[in-house]
């Protein structure tokens, strides 16, 4: 599985939850009987609406046996007469007004902070000189095809003794030195 599956893959379960828990939160009450307008006047008429709510063009009321209903009335100016003429009882509310830039204005910021997560890790997952980089190796492996050097190759060179032995020295001088300051 190579790494774009394994960030989709994480992505689409990130939000699976996220829709799973929104859906958990946001569950609506038991969905209502759709009538016409006809079925409607015939229940008015015989008495067995006892309430309604009118938003907008939409009516939903409740039936005398507790069902409940949900149906679209046309320009009636006389409907509201009706419901008073046989005291059902009337709630008005506004219209709902949900356009669908609503609902990315809501989401933006719970996407912004999903973005900018999978921008870190995948700055992290990402090799050289990133974030995450510092516990990696950066030693090769040495096979056998490659040219061995040997003591033996450098014992002659008269520089390299030279250097070895003024390495020796400073050591060897420095140990002197920090004996002399520590028994001052």
């Amino acid at each position: 599985m190579n790494q774009f599956q394994k960030n989709t893959a994480l992505v689409l379960t990130v939000l699976l939850v996220f829709l799973l828990v929104w859906q958990l939160f946001n569950q609506q009450k038991p969905s209502s009987k759709d009538i016409n307008y006809t079925d409607m006047l015939t229940h008015l008429s015989s008495g067995e609406i006892t309430e309604v709510t009118i938003q907008g063009d939409a009516v939903t009321g409740k039936l005398v046996n507790g069902n409940t209903f949900r149906t679209y009335a046309p320009k009636d100016d006389g409907l509201v007469a009706m419901f008073r003429a046989k005291n059902v009882k009337i709630t008005a509310k506004p219209t709902e007004e949900n356009p669908w830039y609503m609902i990315f204005i809501s989401w933006f910021p719970m996407l912004l902070l999903i973005g900018v997560w999978i921008f870190f890790m995948r700055q992290m997952q990402s090799g050289g000189g990133k974030a995450m980089s510092f516990g990696k190796s950066r030693a090769r492996l040495i096979t056998d095809k490659s040219k061995k050097v040997t003591f033996a190759d450098v014992a002659g060179i008269n520089e390299a003794k030279a250097e070895l032995e003024e390495v020796i020295d400073f050591l060897s001088g420095q140990e002197k030195r920090s004996l002399h300051y520590f028994y001052r």
